[in-house]
């Protein structure tokens, strides 16, 4: 296993990347927008950090813009920690068998999430491509909140 990003909701890009870039002293290392989702997600790193982390070997702060207002109650600003698994398949066999609920289920073979007893969501990516779907994941349906 491998830490990625730790994600954060933001209301306003640009006072965001202000404070974390001009101020903190991160920075940017990519940038995608998703008109069909509506929404920006943004990477950056430490300076130190910032070769590895353009290969994805470095830990980064995922910022996500959500195009549409929304307020942020209960931590929904603060998203999710994501890992790279080697086998996402066999990650949440285990954890199930741990007796955790897979609240998103690995359905694409590439993403699934699940929660921690204090009720932080932890997303799980396949490292490298995807796998080919299979069941009992590619019928399951989500489970509460992720």
């Amino acid at each position: 296993m491998k830490y990625l990003h730790t994600m954060v909701r933001v209301k306003d890009l640009d006072a965001s990347l202000d404070f974390y870039c001009n101020k903190l002293g991160l920075r940017e290392v990519s940038r995608t927008e998703n008109p069909a989702g509506r929404f920006t997600l943004v990477f950056l790193t430490a300076p130190k950090d910032a070769e590895q982390a353009a290969a994805e070997k470095a830990p980064m702060v995922e910022l996500t813009y959500n195009w549409d207002p929304e307020d942020y109650t209960g931590g929904r600003n603060f998203g999710h920690l994501a890992y790279a698994v080697d086998d996402i398949y066999a990650a949440c066999e285990r954890l199930q068998a741990g007796g955790v609920t897979i609240n998103r289920p690995p359905r694409d073979g590439r993403m699934a999430f699940v929660r921690s007893p204090d009720g932080i969501s932890i997303e799980l990516l396949q490292a490298g491509p995807a796998l080919a779907p299979r069941e009992p994941w590619a019928s399951m349906p989500n489970v509460g909140a992720w």
